[in-house]
């Protein structure tokens, strides 16, 4: 697998384009070979978009993700709430199968009044059940994603979601470095810091292959507060020595900009950047 870069839905120069017919031409002008179906409010999904996406996206070589509904709660303490997750999670794999997507991102959830070792251990539990369903509905080549989150109160740090990686080996780890630099009160500063985040992601195939976020983020003392653009620099991370850490370890993994209705643009920036070095 090659390297791709791409938005995360559809920004401000998207326009009045027909999607998925004008995807392919859109992506290619920015240089771009990636695309993240965001479903964040219900997996919806225009009648035509399985029929002419899977063949577009093989045409033209781009790499489609799908981003799972955000209200997903693996670590609820309701048992209904964690079950109807399980549900959510197998409409998500439905969906990214129909338009020949393999990697779907789902949010790690909360930890609300439990200890951060119990939610830990719920949302464990989930994850174990929705991959049962997702292989006893034939849906074994979808790749669950856990993400690691920007609010200090909700599950998923960096070690909580590998811990949840754990689960299966066939999970990768979303490691959004957006979520990670809000929560830590703006803690990646520099390469190193990228380094040693990298260096906890055990196993080549998992590390080479992780599915990573990018965007700068404005926070407060609850950590991640919004989404910002490129230009906005009073808030981090910097992408460049990321790109620099990726390239010199050879990584080849999938790579979507958040940013906030710049996000194809800052995706090709950082392409750019990356091709540079």
């Amino acid at each position: 697998m090659e390297i791709s870069f791409g938005p995360g839905g559809n920004g401000e120069s998207w326009g009045r384009r027909k999607f998925p017919e004008q995807l392919p031409e859109y992506l290619s002008g920015l240089g771009l070979n990636g695309y993240e179906i965001e479903c964040g409010r219900g997996v919806r999904l225009a009648e035509k978009t399985p029929a002419l996406l899977p063949g577009l996206a093989k045409e033209h070589g781009i790499y489609v993700t799908l981003h799972a509904p955000y209200f997903i709660s693996l670590s609820s303490v309701e048992e209904e709430t964690r079950l109807k997750s399980v549900e959510y999670i197998f409409q998500s794999a439905q969906a990214a199968h129909s338009v020949g997507a393999r990697k779907i991102v789902v949010h790690s959830g909360s930890c609300s009044k439990m200890t951060r070792e119990e939610a830990t251990e719920l949302a464990k539990d989930t994850l174990k059940k929705a991959q049962e369903r997702l292989d006893s509905e034939g849906l074994s080549e979808i790749i669950i994603c856990p993400e690691t989150m920007g609010k200090v109160n909700q599950l998923g740090t960096l070690e909580e979601v590998l811990e949840l990686c754990g689960v299966d080996e066939r999970f990768l780890p979303t490691v959004d470095f957006g979520h990670l630099y809000a929560r830590t009160h703006g803690g990646i500063t520099c390469r190193e810091d990228y380094a040693k985040m990298l260096d906890l992601i055990a196993g080549t195939e998992r590390l080479n292959s992780m599915h990573i976020h990018f965007s700068r983020i404005e926070f407060t003392a609850g950590g991640e507060k919004r989404h910002l653009t490129f230009e906005d620099t009073q808030f981090g991370p910097e992408y460049q020595p990321l790109m620099q850490e990726i390239k010199q370890r050879g990584m080849t993994p999938s790579i979507i900009c958040e940013s906030a209705g710049t996000q194809a643009e800052d995706a090709a920036e950082m392409k750019r950047y990356y091709e540079s070095l």
